[in-house]
């Protein structure tokens, strides 16, 4: 009988967003010893781990250092941990964050979730002097590293494995593509699209965007698309949802929304939604708009399609992979095309409809039992294979 495999998981920079999701839904999905894996050994903070789910495989592992911020995790993973792997002895690391040790001894899973410090394009909307610039530079060094170095690559999406293969040279790992899943709760069947004429300034028809407020997000060009289309007499309103990522573009989010909406009628910020809760934000929209720059695998807009909503969508990335024909696509970085795209979906139900219920099958591929079989059998292949080399 062949021996189990001990994996370790270095979750030592996930803190919030996809990359904490991805991590509790992947190990509350799966069965290990279905891949010959008899124990997985977790590293992070007390907050990542305290999401996690209860198992008698499951070991979690934490210190004063991973509670710290970056550069002191950043240097504990480098110079720490594959001290620990040793001592726990791991066969395999898995490490989701898209960084690995540079020392460690044994095969390395690493994953890519983040796409921003590799488009050059979407980093110039910041300073070019400032923490955040810098931050971007240090993860593309790291994650360049890992890339090359790792043993195995997971991307989520074809976008982003054409696009980071082509601009890191020498990736000497195994690759493959293998997207997150979506939570059962946030399904729900398309409803009955009715007639713009249907609604009105006291019930007016409800377009929502849910993300990160952030500039290659484009807030600003949501809300003045909405507003131009109010001015031409529709009858819509913008509710924005998301976590305020720089204090600077709310301001400017908000100075923009009290000059278009001054009597606070159509355009509303209303901060973040729990994630537990953000199924029943879904279904109190009648439309989704999504109109970001820049994505890796679009969580978000997995979570609308399964939300049975029509969509209006941005036309870069992975968006178009992800949708398909499923959606109206515009250019993000345009106001005019923005609303041109929310026009053409609120001037005919029957498109709605179709596009909801189109985008809503598209949604049901997306599954986080299959992603967690996936992942797992990739590193406990990868693991063997090997193990049978050496």
């Amino acid at each position: 009988m062949s021996k189990l495999i001990h994996l370790g998981i270095d979750a030592s920079n996930i803190s919030s967003g996809g990359g904490l999701t991805h991590l509790s839904r992947l190990l509350d999905s799966v069965s290990p010893d279905n891949y010959s894996i008899g124990r997985v050994t977790v590293w992070g903070s007390r907050n990542t781990l305290s999401v996690l789910p209860s198992k008698n495989w499951l070991k979690i592992v934490t210190s004063p250092v991973l509670n710290a911020f970056m550069p002191a995790r950043m240097a504990w993973q480098q110079f720490v941990l594959p001290g620990q792997l040793q001592t726990e002895s791991v066969d395999v690391l898995f490490s989701p964050g898209g960084t690995i040790p540079g020392l460690s001894s044994i095969p390395v899973v690493t994953m890519s979730q983040n796409m921003l410090p590799f488009e050059p394009q979407e980093a110039s909307r910041y300073a070019l002097i400032s923490p955040f610039r810098f931050k971007l530079s240090a993860l593309k060094i790291a994650q360049t590293y890992s890339m090359r170095n790792a043993d195995g690559v997971i991307f989520l999406s074809r976008y982003a494995s054409e696009r980071l293969l082509g601009l890191i040279p020498g990736v000497k790992g195994k690759v493959v593509i293998i997207p997150h899943g979506i939570e059962e709760r946030f399904f729900a069947e398309p409803r009955l699209a009715k007639s713009i004429t249907e609604y009105s300034e006291a019930r007016p028809l409800r377009i929502i965007y849910v993300s990160a407020i952030d500039n290659y997000k484009h807030q600003l060009g949501a809300a003045a698309a909405v507003a131009d289309l109010r001015r031409k007499g529709l009858p819509l309103e913008l509710e924005l949802v998301g976590y305020p990522l720089r204090s600077s573009y709310v301001k400017q989010l908000r100075v923009l929304m009290l000059r278009l909406d001054p009597e606070r009628r159509f355009l509303r910020y209303s901060g973040n939604t729990e994630f537990e809760k953000l199924h029943n934000t879904y279904r109190q929209a009648d439309l989704f708009l999504f109109a970001s720059t820049c994505e890796n695998l679009p969580n978000i807009l997995l979570e609308a399609m399964a939300s049975g909503l029509p969509i209006a969508c941005s036309d870069r990335g992975p968006m178009p992979e992800v949708l398909g024909s499923a959606g109206v696509y515009f250019n993000p970085e345009s106001s005019i095309e923005t609303s041109s795209a929310i026009l053409k979906l609120v001037s005919s139900p029957e498109l709605r409809e179709k596009m909801s219920q189109e985008a809503y099958l598209r949604a049901k591929d997306y599954s986080w039992t299959k992603c967690a079989a996936d992942t797992f059998s990739f590193i406990a292949g990868l693991s063997q294979t090997i193990s049978n080399h050496r």
